[in-house]
Protein backbone atom coordinates (compact mmCIF):
# COMPACT_ATOMS: atom_id res chain seq x y z
CA UNK A 1 0.00 0.00 0.00
CA UNK A 2 1.54 3.46 -0.86
CA UNK A 3 0.35 6.89 0.36
CA UNK A 4 1.67 9.71 -1.74
CA UNK A 5 0.91 13.28 -0.27
CA UNK A 6 0.12 16.08 -2.48
CA UNK A 7 0.61 19.10 -0.29
CA UNK A 8 -1.87 20.45 2.17
CA UNK A 9 -4.47 17.73 2.57
CA UNK A 10 -4.48 15.86 -0.60
CA UNK A 11 -3.38 12.52 -0.50
CA UNK A 12 -3.11 9.57 -3.25
CA UNK A 13 -3.90 5.89 -1.57
CA UNK A 14 -2.70 3.28 -3.84
CA UNK A 15 -4.32 -0.36 -2.39
CA UNK A 16 -5.46 -3.71 -4.32
CA UNK A 17 -8.01 -2.76 -6.63
CA UNK A 18 -8.10 0.92 -5.69
CA UNK A 19 -6.17 4.18 -6.12
CA UNK A 20 -7.63 6.87 -4.23
CA UNK A 21 -7.68 10.47 -4.82
CA UNK A 22 -8.34 12.40 -0.94
CA UNK A 23 -9.22 15.87 -1.19
CA UNK A 24 -7.20 16.29 -4.50
CA UNK A 25 -6.64 20.30 -4.13
CA UNK A 26 -4.73 20.80 -7.25
CA UNK A 27 -4.71 24.14 -8.51
CA UNK A 28 -3.73 27.01 -6.65
CA UNK A 29 -1.77 24.47 -4.42
CA UNK A 30 1.60 26.08 -3.43
CA UNK A 31 2.76 22.50 -2.81
CA UNK A 32 2.15 20.86 -5.93
CA UNK A 33 3.71 21.70 -9.15
CA UNK A 34 1.72 22.32 -12.34
CA UNK A 35 4.07 19.59 -13.73
CA UNK A 36 3.12 16.67 -11.11
CA UNK A 37 -0.51 17.02 -11.73
CA UNK A 38 -0.83 14.32 -14.13
CA UNK A 39 1.26 11.62 -12.38
CA UNK A 40 -0.74 12.67 -8.82
CA UNK A 41 -4.25 11.55 -10.31
CA UNK A 42 -3.11 8.92 -13.14
CA UNK A 43 -5.06 5.91 -12.82
CA UNK A 44 -7.31 6.76 -9.86
CA UNK A 45 -10.06 5.08 -9.38
CA UNK A 46 -12.48 7.21 -6.79
CA UNK A 47 -12.16 10.92 -5.11
CA UNK A 48 -12.56 10.96 -1.61
CA UNK A 49 -13.91 13.96 -0.42
CA UNK A 50 -14.40 15.48 3.14
CA UNK A 51 -15.53 18.98 2.77
CA UNK A 52 -16.25 21.56 0.61
CA UNK A 53 -14.36 24.30 1.22
CA UNK A 54 -11.87 25.21 -1.39
CA UNK A 55 -8.87 24.13 -0.07
CA UNK A 56 -10.23 20.14 -0.37
CA UNK A 57 -12.32 20.94 -3.74
CA UNK A 58 -11.50 23.19 -6.38
CA UNK A 59 -10.60 20.48 -8.41
CA UNK A 60 -12.77 17.50 -7.55
CA UNK A 61 -15.42 18.03 -10.29
CA UNK A 62 -12.94 18.21 -13.10
CA UNK A 63 -11.28 15.40 -12.53
CA UNK A 64 -14.38 13.59 -11.75
CA UNK A 65 -15.48 14.54 -15.53
CA UNK A 66 -11.92 14.09 -16.42
CA UNK A 67 -10.65 10.82 -15.23
CA UNK A 68 -14.61 9.81 -15.50
CA UNK A 69 -14.44 8.24 -11.67
CA UNK A 70 -17.02 8.59 -8.94
CA UNK A 71 -17.10 11.22 -5.98
CA UNK A 72 -17.45 9.60 -2.61
CA UNK A 73 -18.84 11.71 0.12
CA UNK A 74 -21.08 13.17 2.59
CA UNK A 75 -24.86 12.14 1.18
CA UNK A 76 -26.32 15.65 0.78
CA UNK A 77 -23.45 17.00 -0.97
CA UNK A 78 -22.87 14.03 -3.38
CA UNK A 79 -26.84 14.16 -4.03
CA UNK A 80 -26.61 18.06 -5.16
CA UNK A 81 -23.44 17.33 -7.34
CA UNK A 82 -25.19 14.27 -9.55
CA UNK A 83 -28.23 16.48 -10.26
CA UNK A 84 -26.59 19.34 -10.93
CA UNK A 85 -23.40 18.61 -12.23
CA UNK A 86 -24.23 15.13 -13.45
CA UNK A 87 -20.87 13.71 -12.23
CA UNK A 88 -21.27 10.41 -11.01
CA UNK A 89 -21.38 10.10 -7.21
CA UNK A 90 -21.20 7.62 -4.26
CA UNK A 91 -23.33 9.26 -1.43
CA UNK A 92 -23.21 7.87 2.41
CA UNK A 93 -23.19 9.16 6.11
CA UNK A 94 -21.64 9.39 9.27
CA UNK A 95 -22.07 5.72 9.92
CA UNK A 96 -22.14 3.95 6.36
CA UNK A 97 -19.54 2.10 4.85
CA UNK A 98 -18.92 2.20 1.24
CA UNK A 99 -16.78 -0.31 -0.64
CA UNK A 100 -14.56 0.98 -3.06
CA UNK A 101 -12.59 -2.12 -4.72
CA UNK A 102 -11.53 -4.21 -2.01
CA UNK A 103 -11.15 -1.50 0.60
CA UNK A 104 -13.58 -0.41 2.73
CA UNK A 105 -14.13 3.29 3.33
CA UNK A 106 -16.82 4.39 6.70
CA UNK A 107 -17.50 7.60 7.36
CA UNK A 108 -17.15 9.18 10.97
CA UNK A 109 -18.16 12.77 12.49
CA UNK A 110 -15.30 15.54 12.10
CA UNK A 111 -15.66 19.05 14.50
CA UNK A 112 -15.07 21.94 11.33
CA UNK A 113 -17.54 23.41 9.12
CA UNK A 114 -18.20 22.52 4.96
CA UNK A 115 -19.42 25.48 2.27
CA UNK A 116 -18.77 26.37 -0.75
CA UNK A 117 -18.70 29.61 -2.99
CA UNK A 118 -21.32 30.57 -5.13
CA UNK A 119 -23.28 33.20 -7.14
CA UNK A 120 -25.11 34.33 -4.40
CA UNK A 121 -22.85 33.83 -1.40
CA UNK A 122 -21.80 30.86 0.99
CA UNK A 123 -24.04 27.69 0.58
CA UNK A 124 -23.81 25.30 3.17
CA UNK A 125 -22.63 21.45 2.04
CA UNK A 126 -23.84 19.35 3.94
CA UNK A 127 -21.42 18.61 6.56
CA UNK A 128 -17.61 18.05 7.34
CA UNK A 129 -16.46 14.27 8.21
CA UNK A 130 -13.56 12.32 8.04
CA UNK A 131 -12.83 8.16 7.06
CA UNK A 132 -11.99 4.96 8.74
CA UNK A 133 -10.10 3.22 5.56
CA UNK A 134 -9.61 -0.21 5.88
CA UNK A 135 -7.28 -1.92 3.10
CA UNK A 136 -4.35 -4.52 3.27
CA UNK A 137 -4.37 -5.25 7.45
CA UNK A 138 -4.49 -2.05 8.55
CA UNK A 139 -6.96 1.15 9.13
CA UNK A 140 -5.96 4.20 8.75
CA UNK A 141 -7.86 7.08 9.96
CA UNK A 142 -8.04 10.31 8.06
CA UNK A 143 -9.46 12.96 10.00
CA UNK A 144 -10.14 15.56 7.24
CA UNK A 145 -10.16 19.17 8.57
CA UNK A 146 -11.37 18.72 12.57
CA UNK A 147 -10.41 20.09 16.54
CA UNK A 148 -9.98 17.77 18.70
CA UNK A 149 -13.54 16.01 19.61
CA UNK A 150 -14.84 13.72 22.41
CA UNK A 151 -16.00 11.30 19.22
CA UNK A 152 -12.56 10.25 18.94
CA UNK A 153 -12.93 8.20 22.57
CA UNK A 154 -15.38 5.72 20.78
CA UNK A 155 -14.06 5.85 16.84
CA UNK A 156 -10.89 5.08 18.50
CA UNK A 157 -12.29 1.88 20.59
CA UNK A 158 -14.01 1.23 18.28
CA UNK A 159 -11.94 0.83 14.92
CA UNK A 160 -8.97 0.14 16.47
CA UNK A 161 -6.76 2.49 13.54
CA UNK A 162 -3.44 2.14 13.67
CA UNK A 163 -2.33 4.73 11.07
CA UNK A 164 -3.47 8.45 11.37
CA UNK A 165 -3.40 10.78 9.22
CA UNK A 166 -4.39 13.94 10.77
CA UNK A 167 -4.37 17.67 10.36
CA UNK A 168 -2.41 19.75 12.58
CA UNK A 169 -2.03 23.08 10.79
CA UNK A 170 -3.53 25.37 13.50
CA UNK A 171 -5.45 28.42 12.80
CA UNK A 172 -8.35 26.10 11.43
CA UNK A 173 -7.95 22.62 12.60
CA UNK A 174 -6.31 21.23 15.66
CA UNK A 175 -2.11 22.17 15.79
CA UNK A 176 0.33 19.68 16.37
CA UNK A 177 -0.06 19.92 20.23
CA UNK A 178 -3.54 19.22 20.34
CA UNK A 179 -3.20 16.58 17.33
CA UNK A 180 -0.67 14.54 19.74
CA UNK A 181 -2.84 14.62 22.47
CA UNK A 182 -5.48 13.00 20.28
CA UNK A 183 -3.51 10.59 19.70
CA UNK A 184 -2.15 10.12 22.60
CA UNK A 185 -5.59 10.06 24.54
CA UNK A 186 -7.92 8.31 22.03
CA UNK A 187 -6.19 6.26 19.66
CA UNK A 188 -3.45 3.45 19.98
CA UNK A 189 -1.56 5.00 16.69
CA UNK A 190 1.99 2.52 15.36
CA UNK A 191 1.95 5.73 12.62
CA UNK A 192 1.27 9.22 12.75
CA UNK A 193 0.97 11.36 9.51
CA UNK A 194 0.61 15.09 10.15
CA UNK A 195 -1.10 17.57 6.95
CA UNK A 196 -2.93 20.68 6.44
CA UNK A 197 0.37 22.63 7.35
CA UNK A 198 3.35 24.41 5.64
CA UNK A 199 0.64 25.50 3.31
CA UNK A 200 0.55 29.39 3.65
CA UNK A 201 2.19 31.29 6.63
CA UNK A 202 -0.68 30.85 8.53
CA UNK A 203 -0.17 27.45 9.76
CA UNK A 204 2.11 25.48 11.69
CA UNK A 205 5.50 25.37 9.67
CA UNK A 206 6.85 22.36 12.13
CA UNK A 207 5.65 19.28 13.04
CA UNK A 208 8.47 18.82 15.93
CA UNK A 209 5.39 19.62 18.60
CA UNK A 210 3.58 16.42 17.28
CA UNK A 211 6.99 14.14 17.40
CA UNK A 212 7.88 15.64 20.57
CA UNK A 213 4.77 15.01 21.90
CA UNK A 214 4.22 11.14 20.70
CA UNK A 215 7.69 9.85 21.57
CA UNK A 216 6.12 6.22 20.91
CA UNK A 217 4.74 6.39 17.99
CA UNK A 218 6.02 6.75 14.13
CA UNK A 219 5.73 9.99 12.58
CA UNK A 220 5.88 10.83 9.49
CA UNK A 221 6.84 14.05 8.25
CA UNK A 222 5.11 13.48 4.36
CA UNK A 223 7.18 15.01 1.38
CA UNK A 224 5.63 15.96 -1.72
CA UNK A 225 5.04 13.14 -4.71
CA UNK A 226 7.55 11.21 -2.65
CA UNK A 227 5.65 7.64 -1.77
CA UNK A 228 5.07 6.43 1.78
CA UNK A 229 4.96 2.38 1.83
CA UNK A 230 2.71 1.46 4.97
Amino acid sequence: MKLTWLGHSAFRLETGKATLLIDPWLSGNPMLPEAEHDAATEGATHILLSHAHFDHVADVLGLARHLEIPIVGQYDLMGYWGEAEGVETIGFNKGGTVRLGDTKVSMVAASHSSSFSAKDGLRAAGSEVGFMIAAEGHMIYFSGDTDIMADMDWMGDFYKPDIGILSAGGHFTMGMAGAAYAARRYFNFKTVIPCHYRTFPLLEQSADALVTGLPDVKVIEPQVMRPITL
